[in-house]
Order: structure tokens, then C-alpha cells, then sequence
């Protein structure tokens, strides 16, 4: 049995039920945007949001969801599919998850308009059902994101990024939107309760080990197979490189910054960037970090009585940092 399926074994029922409430969610008069919309309902990937939604809710609640959750769950899939509506229009990308983007099929402009259609749906789900709380949990998630993705547009140019830099980075850009997902789920079943608290920081967690994992996939492995250097030729901090620039000499450092800034288009040289950050630890730094974090969102689920959700979500933490792509 593939891991997504273990995970999503105990919230089966429920998941079946919100892809039809999330389809209904969408609806419109005007037939151009139903087939735009019906094109992104087929075409969704693991599913991993909602699924974080209702393992959390139904852990903290003795197994039970209410309406509130599957709105929690509909709103964060149709606000967080607007953003990547509109992230395809701003990285002029003509593929997502293997199929053709909507701008790609639509042209910009439409792109933009179902991205603010999207968007609106989700705020007024919220809106017609009182649910103010969940809409606050998703809103500073949509903040949070933006602000993340300006911040490191700001910090690449100059690639002096420290540590701290970026850990807030990620947070906002990555993180942000699981922490959302597990205290909306947390928030939905038990309104104003510690656990919404809990649950954001434990999504949260998951979150920063899930892009350290994403970091460490462009050096490659045994495993993952050949290094991609994807990230050095985009001029992406990564942790592994971060660490490496701040531990070296002035020498190297100044080597490696004009690799990355003036190189990155040269193969040879950005294979040597790679080779340079893996021998001076920048990997093994990565790895530990990563595992620091994993380590803390487990600790957070030992507060929890055993039950198939909290396993599922015992499974998850640890897919995030074990996944091979």
C-alpha cells in the first residue's frame, strides 16, 4: 500500500465527501469559468492540505468533524489554488504538476481573473457561514506568503542571507500554509481552544522540514539519484549553501558567491559548488536540522491519546522528511 493511501486510510469517508462539497464549492454561472474550474478539480495532486485539515480535527476531537470542517478544509484548497493560479502568471510557467498551467491554456489575463475568482469564493464560503476564525487562520497564511516570497526576492540579489534570514524565509513562504491547514482543522471541531495554538506550531514544524527536505533534493543522493543544481542556477539560498558560506574562508566564500551569482549557467561549475558544499558539511548541517524539526512536531503528537489519526499524522511527519521527490 503506497504511504499517501496509509495516511489517508482513516479520513477516507471524509475526503470522498469534501471533493464533492469542494467541486459545488467552485461552481459558476458563466461556462467558460466551469470548465476552467473543472480543468483544476481533475487535476489536483496528493491532496495533502485537506488531509491535514481532518487528521487534526478528527485527533482532537475523538474522531469527529462538523461542517465547519470541510468548509476549513474547501476554503484553504480554493484560496491556496488562486495563489498558484497566480504564481504559474508570475513565473510565466506553462506546466503544473505535468499538465499545462491555466495560463498556458487561458492566456494571462484569464489566469489572473479565475485566480481572483478563486480567491473571492473562498472569502465569501467563509463569510456567508460566520466562519470568521477560520477565515483569519487562512488570510495571515495568504499575508505570510506573500511577504515570504518578497523577502527572499529582497535577500537573493545580495546572497548575504544569514540562518535566521532564512528560517523566516521558509516559514512564511512553506510553512505558513500547513500550520494554517492543521489549526483550521484544530480550530473547526474545538473553536478557541489551546489546540488551534498547538496544531498551527505542529504544521508549522512539519513545514520547515519539508522545505530543508526540498533543499537538500537539489545535491542529489544515492537515493534521489543525480544532483539537479536547480536551485544554484536560480540563485536559491538554500541551507546546505547558506551554512557552507558562513563556515569557510574569505577566499572560498568570495569563489563560491561568484559561482553562484556569475556561474550558475556553467554545469562544470556548479557541479564543483555542489561537490564543495557536501564536502564542507553543508548536507550533514542540513540533514541534522531537518531531523531537529521533524524530532519537535512528533514530540508535539506524544500529548495525544494513540488513535488511527494521530498515527496517520505520525506517518506524515515522518513521508515529509523520507519522500524521494
Amino acid at each position: 500500500m503506497k504511504i499517501i493511501s496509509k495516511i489517508k486510510l482513516p479520513v477516507e469517508q471524509e475526503m470522498e465527501l469534501f471533493e464533492k462539497k469542494f467541486t459545488q464549492s467552485m461552481s459558476s454561472q458563466v461556462a467558460l469559468l466551469n470548465r476552467i474550474t473543472h480543468f483544476i478539480v481533475n487535476r489536483k495532486g496528493k491532496q495533502m492540505r485537506p488531509m491535514f485539515v481532518f487528521l487534526v480535527a478528527k485527533m482532537v476531537s475523538e474522531g469527529k468533524v462538523n461542517e465547519r470542517t470541510y468548509r476549513g478544509a474547501s476554503v484553504i484548497e480554493l484560496i491556496h489554488t488562486a495563489t498558484l493560479v497566480h504564481d504559474d502568471v508570475v513565473d510565466d510557467s506553462n506546466r503544473r504538476r505535468g499538465f499545462f498551467s491555466i495560463n498556458a491554456l487561458w492566456k494571462n489575463k484569464i489566469a489572473v481573473l479565475v485566480g481572483d475568482y478563486l480567491l473571492s469564493k473562498g472569502l465569501l464560503l467563509s463569510i456567508d457561514n460566520n466562519d470568521f476564525d477560520l477565515l483569519k487562520i487562512i488570510s495571515v497564511a495568504v499575508r505570510e506568503m506573500s511577504e515570504g516570497e518578497l523577502l527572499q526576492i529582497e535577500k537573493a540579489r545580495r546572497l548575504d542571507i544569514t540562518e535566521e534570514v532564512y528560517y523566516e524565509i521558509i516559514r512564511q513562504k512553506t510553512a505558513t500554509l500547513i500550520a494554517a491547514c492543521c489549526s483550521l482543522g484544530a480550530a473547526s471541531v474545538k473553536p478557541d481552544s489551546e489546540e488551534v495554538e498547538k496544531m498551527r506550531h505542529f504544521g508549522e514544524l512539519i513545514g520547515m522540514a519539508f522545505q530543508i527536505k526540498d533543499d537538500l533534493f537539489d545535491y542529489g543522493s544515492e537515493r534521489i539519484g543525480k544532483p539537479t543544481g536547480i536551485d544554484i542556477k536560480e540563485q536559491k539560498m538554500t541551507l546546505p549553501l547558506i551554512y557552507t558560506l558562513n563556515n569557510v574562508t574569505d577566499k572560498e566564500k568570495a569563489w563560491l558567491i561568484n559561482s553562484v551569482k556569475n556561474h550558475n549557467k556553467d554545469k562544470k561549475r556548479v557541479n564543483e559548488v555542489i561537490a564543495f558544499v557536501k564536502d564542507n558539511g553543508g548536507l550533514e548541517y542540513a540533514v541534522a536540522k531537518m531531523k531537529e524539526f521533524q524530532e519537535q512536531a512528533l514530540s508535539i503528537l506524544n500529548d495525544y491519546p494513540d488513535s488511527p489519526y494521530k498515527e496517520s499524522l505520525e506517518l506524515m511527519v515522518n513521508y515529509v522528511i523520507e519522500r524521494k521527490k
